[in-house]
């Protein structure tokens, strides 16, 4: 029986998690997360690690010294080498100082995805089947029906905006975090710039609850050095949206709190 009156969210491998995850070990290591010293009033160095490698995940082209060189010292590159992560940029920074509601989560879309999807499908639920392949082009999963597609994110955006007023230890707040992803990649409510919504969501979802220092943690990093592990592990639950096994979802869940816990593994 779920803890909290949640829709979607699933939590009932919470118990096996707090069981895997050192709550004091998990504590220590956050509360030593430090912003980098090249940071300033204008430029976050944490943000743009994480635009640059959720961005990198999705294939595109972009090195972190790179991306430095061009945001925090305004040396300049070729426009379409730069304006997708600059997007996705622009939106964690938004993030920073909004709540995550319904509407700001399409927000956060409209900014991520101005060079990805047309204008008129930004911050717009998709009307159409969505598949998501692999490099070779076999499908990865289906995604949910377009037909439901609205009434999954209701539901999620119920569960989130209860999961903000709840009083979490950090062992809640990391796996709750890791399963608002989870589930957001699986719906796929965009016709593209879904990962990249998932992992600041993600984010997002431990700074309203943890503070400032959430914007440290380095788990688009940790995920991409680790992508094969990442959708292997989103796999799991299986192809098809209203056959998945979310029982099967702990080694994704693990994966955030590891991001912190371990970077270097």
């Amino acid at each position: 029986m779920s803890t909290y009156p949640l829709q979607i969210v699933n939590d009932d491998l919470l118990q096996q998690f707090k069981d895997k995850v050192d709550a004091t070990a998990l504590t220590t290591k956050f509360a030593a997360l430090e912003d980098a010293a090249l940071s300033n009033d204008n430029f976050s160095f944490y943000a743009s690690v994480a635009s640059v490698y959720s961005s990198k995940i999705e294939g595109e082209p972009i090195e972190l010294d790179s991306y430095i060189k061009h945001k925090r010292f305004g040396i300049e590159f070729q426009p379409d080498y730069t304006k997708k992560i600059d997007d996705l940029y622009l939106a964690y920074q938004f993030a920073k100082d909004h709540t995550s509601t319904r509407e700001n989560i399409s927000t956060i879309h409209t900014i991520l995805a101005k060079h990805i999807v047309s204008k008129n499908w930004q911050g717009r639920f998709r009307n159409q089947n969505m598949y998501v392949t692999t490099d070779d082009g076999s499908i990865e999963c289906v995604a949910a029906s377009p037909f439901i597609v609205n009434t999954e994110m209701e539901k999620l955006y119920n569960d989130i905006e209860i999961l903000l007023k709840q009083q979490l230890d950090i062992q809640e707040v990391f796996y709750f975090a890791s399963m608002i992803h989870l589930i957001f990649v699986k719906i796929h409510p965009w016709n593209d710039g879904n990962g990249r919504s998932g992992r600041l969501l993600e984010k997002w979802f431990l700074a309203q609850h943890l503070g400032h220092k959430a914007w440290f943690v380095q788990s688009e990093k940790y995920y991409y050095l680790h992508h094969q592990e990442y959708y292997s592990n989103i796999r799991l639950l299986g192809l098809e949206y209203d056959e998945l096994n979310y029982t099967a979802a702990l080694p994704f869940a693990m994966m955030l709190s590891q991001a912190v816990l371990d970077p270097g593994k």
